[in-house]
């Protein structure tokens, strides 16, 4: 699923100041072609705070198995007891996520909203 990710404007910018935002530099291939490797993008770590992920968001997670890493992925599924799965958008090279299983929404850590440019 490819859609369009906005690049930043001001006021994400302005966001991203006030620490309100988060950069987050994409690494490997997995949200291609979407996203780019080493392509940066700007999240918002307080998105779910009011509101819970909902089906097709970009988001920046801790990696279930490998809690020091930190992934990017789109949320494919929601389970009955509130667990989201995530996948690349580029099956071929998101091998990892089809093996994790579903995370719970506190390895969420933001909602990604624009390409930081």
């Amino acid at each position: 699923m490819v859609e369009n990710l906005p690049q930043a404007g001001y006021r994400q910018l302005l966001l991203l100041l006030l620490r309100r935002r988060r950069r987050f530099k994409v690494r490997g291939q997995s949200m291609l072609p979407l996203l780019q490797p080493g392509e940066e993008v700007i999240l918002d770590p307080f998105a779910y705070q009011q509101s819970s992920p909902k089906l097709n968001d970009i988001v920046v997670a801790i990696h279930p198995e490998q809690t020091e890493r930190i992934v990017i992925k789109r949320i494919t599924a929601i389970g009955d007891s509130g667990e989201y799965f995530l996948t690349g958008d580029n099956l071929a090279a998101s091998t990892d996520s089809r093996h994790w299983g579903a995370i719970e929404a506190q390895n969420i850590i933001g909602k990604v909203t624009c390409r930081f440019v």
